[in-house]
Formats: C-alpha cells, sequence, structure tokens
C-alpha cells in the first residue's frame, strides 16, 4: 500500500477536497509512491497482448497521469506517442520522468541493442473533448475511467474514436470484479459509498468510482461509438 515516501494522511485528505484536476496536481509529486499507479506487473502482460495485433506507428496515452501508459506505448509504436492529461501537475513529472528515460535510450548503431525509441510529445487536455483528428493507430489507457460517470462515457469514446484512423484500436486492461460479498467486494462497495456523500455534500465534486464501469454497459457505449468490441 502506502510507503513512507508516499502521501500523508493529511495530503490524502486535502486531495479529496479538491477538485480532480487540483487534486491530482497536488498528489503528482508522490503520486509514483501510490498504490494507485498501474503497477509493471499489469502493463507487461498487456504490452504482450496488444503488441500481437500491431505494428502501430503512433499511439495516444488518454488520461497519461504521470507516464505508465506512454511507457507502454513506447514499447508498441514506431514514430510517435502523445500522451493526454488535465492535470499540469502530472503533465509535469510525466515529462521530467520522459526525459530521464530518454536519456537512457541514447542512439546506438546499427544493428545493436533496442531500436530507438518513439518521439513523444505532452498535451494538456480534457479527455471529454479530445483535440485530436484521425491521426492514431492506437490509443490506451489505465486506472482512469472511474473519473467518469456513466453519462460522460459516450463523449469520452466518441472523442477517441475521432481519434483514431480506420483500423485503429482502442485497448485497455479491465479487471474482473470481485465475488459478491468478498473482502474487495465491501472495500470498493465502501469506497463508491463514501465518494457519493462526499460530493453530495461537499463542492467541487471528486469524481473516482470503482463500481460504474461494468462490462456490459461500457460495452454497449463503446459499440455506439462506433468500435467493434473484443474481450482478449
Amino acid at each position: 500500500m502506502f510507503t513512507s515516501s508516499g502521501p500523508t494522511l493529511r495530503e490524502l485528505a486535502v486531495q479529496a477536497l479538491s477538485s480532480v484536476e487540483r487534486g491530482y496536481d497536488l498528489l503528482a509529486p508522490k503520486f509514483d509512491a501510490t498504490p494507485f499507479r498501474t503497477p509493471d506487473r499489469l502493463l507487461d502482460p498487456f504490452v504482450s497482448a496488444v503488441r500481437q495485433l500491431g505494428p502501430f506507428r503512433i499511439g495516444l496515452d488518454v488520461c497519461t497521469g504521470t507516464g505508465a501508459g506512454v511507457g507502454v506505448l513506447r514499447r508498441l509504436c514506431e514514430e510517435r506517442v502523445v500522451g493526454v492529461d488535465f492535470s499540469s501537475g502530472m503533465l509535469d513529472l510525466a515529462r521530467t520522468a520522459e526525459g530521464a528515460a530518454a536519456t537512457e535510450d541514447t542512439p546506438r548503431p546499427e544493428g545493436a541493442g533496442r531500436p530507438p525509441s518513439p518521439a513523444v510529445d505532452w498535451v494538456r487536455a480534457d479527455a471529454r473533448a479530445l483535440p485530436f483528428g484521425p491521426g492514431f493507430d492506437l490509443a490506451v489507457s489505465f486506472g482512469a475511467f472511474g473519473h467518469f460517470l456513466p453519462r460522460e462515457r459516450p463523449a469520452l469514446f466518441a472523442g477517441i474514436h475521432r481519434a483514431l484512423r480506420p483500423g485503429g484500436i482502442l485497448a485497455f486492461p479491465l479487471p474482473a470484479p470481485p465475488p459478491v460479498g468478498s473482502g474487495p467486494y465491501w472495500a470498493l462497495w465502501g469506497f463508491d459509498t463514501a465518494m457519493r456523500v462526499r460530493n453530495l455534500v461537499w463542492r467541487p465534486p471528486f469524481v473516482m468510482y470503482y463500481r460504474t464501469f461494468p462490462l456490459g454497459p461500457v460495452r454497449a457505449d463503446l459499440t455506439r461509438a462506433g468500435f467493434s468490441v473484443e474481450l482478449m
């Protein structure tokens, strides 16, 4: 869970009482030391599964945060990667981390080591109104869909669909729901209930729910946005 280098209880409380954007600006310096960052043990199998659907030239990471998805796309795309988020604090941290990663990827003589990584750009924008035309072969997102209410999903998916070239792919992991009555089930139920109460009595709202992204309705929204949905 949280480590000594992660946020304090007070810092988490201040974040939770802020807007989503301001909350993540505040959390950004310590975000990668929290359990909220998608772990590599989940990213590596994702890369293996999606790579077989390629090749991909240009990739888009929706709600990139500190750049975990950009790291995935750097392994999958040949030419260019774009990370988009509406938190300037998270993007600043992602740029810093990417600069360090790019330094490690200095060009090697032809035939030596792995090929050069694609160029990376960072864009501050709201995922519900993405400012892109059809230029991407692959779009991904990790751990961000709980920040969108069900009524916001159509605009979100429609914007991603517009950003993809014909034949482009949107790929994201979707964890299986915990068994009803299990410890994780009640933990998620309790968290969502607490957030709903918080948003009833406090403004601005902080939208983050774990039980608002069920497979059936999400699949229907994706289909209406123009996607053909497959499970891997």
